[in-house]
């Protein structure tokens, strides 16, 4: 299975507008027959030089445990590579579930797109 990806570019920020579930096995699709891992099309950005990365999952209906683990280990990666990653607009499952696995306190969170964006410049601003 598959997950539809739009990428899109605001100032320096790289936005995913992720659709669909986020669950064992399942893919982006970017652009034509190019399928990744979440975890593979973040290191490929990074690989490009897209260092501000905000997942909006405000399309993503669900997530199981398998997808918590896509997550984790995408932000794992993304830190890995030098990459600032941050989610927006998840829904309320999905909130849900961040707070009861405790990854609230993991991920930057944010349901406003201008407020994540900015809070980009605030952490470099703060030389983190």
């Amino acid at each position: 299975m598959a997950m539809g990806c739009e990428i899109r570019h605001v100032a320096d920020v790289t936005i995913l507008d992720l659709t669909g579930r986020l669950s064992l096995g399942e893919t982006l699709t970017l652009g034509e027959g190019q399928q990744l891992a979440l975890a593979d099309a973040v290191r490929e950005l990074s690989d490009q030089g897209h260092k501000r990365i905000l997942l909006n999952l405000a399309a993503v209906k669900y997530v199981d445990s398998s997808g918590v683990g896509q997550l984790v280990g995408t932000l794992t990666s993304a830190r890995g590579h030098g990459v600032a990653l941050k989610l927006l607009n998840p829904v309320k499952q999905v909130r849900d579930l961040l707070r009861m696995t405790k990854l609230h306190l993991v991920f930057d969170v944010h349901d406003d797109e201008a407020a994540a964006i900015a809070s980009f410049a605030k952490r470099a601003a703060m030389g983190a």
